[in-house]
């Protein structure tokens, strides 16, 4: 009988960073990111929480050429829950809300939307990791962020 209730002692332990973190703006993302593969390169950039909402702001290129841009915001809505309204080049923000948050990752979805459906971000130590794929996990892009200037 102990060890039962040592189990499941452990497991709610193991679950309260998960629960505790919930609705808490995701810090470990504030910075300057860049991924960079031969002249290809990704960069994000992520403001400190402020007011319920940090704001992001993404790019990629070749060379010296922008191939596309985004603007991105993290927002604390009146209930608690956050979500994430992502607008690539002027075009009109999607919501994507938060469906699982631990202590350094975040997942957001939203079935709804053609491609991405489902946008995770994660700490891996010093390096930021991000990835886009349609809900079932298919079509997956990963990105593989250090911080800029290194």
């Amino acid at each position: 009988m102990k060890r039962q209730v040592s189990i499941i002692g452990a497991a709610l332990l193991l679950a309260l960073p998960a629960i505790s973190n919930a609705g808490e703006l995701p810090d470990w993302l504030t910075g300057e990111w860049l991924q960079q593969r031969d002249d290809r390169w990704t960069e994000a950039v992520w403001t400190l929480p402020r007011g319920g909402t940090m704001i992001g702001v993404g790019r990629t290129g070749r060379g010296e050429t922008l191939r596309s841009w985004e603007v991105m915001r993290i927002v604390r809505g009146a209930d608690g829950s956050l979500s994430l309204h992502a607008a690539p080049e002027d075009g009109p923000a999607t919501l994507f809300p938060v469906v699982e948050q631990g202590v350094r990752d975040i997942v957001f979805a939203n079935q709804n939307h053609d491609y991405p459906q489902r946008i995770r971000y994660w700490r891996e130590g010093r390096l930021l990791m991000a990835e886009t794929a349609r809900m079932d996990g298919s079509q997956a892009q990963n990105w593989t962020y250090t911080p800029a200037g290194e």
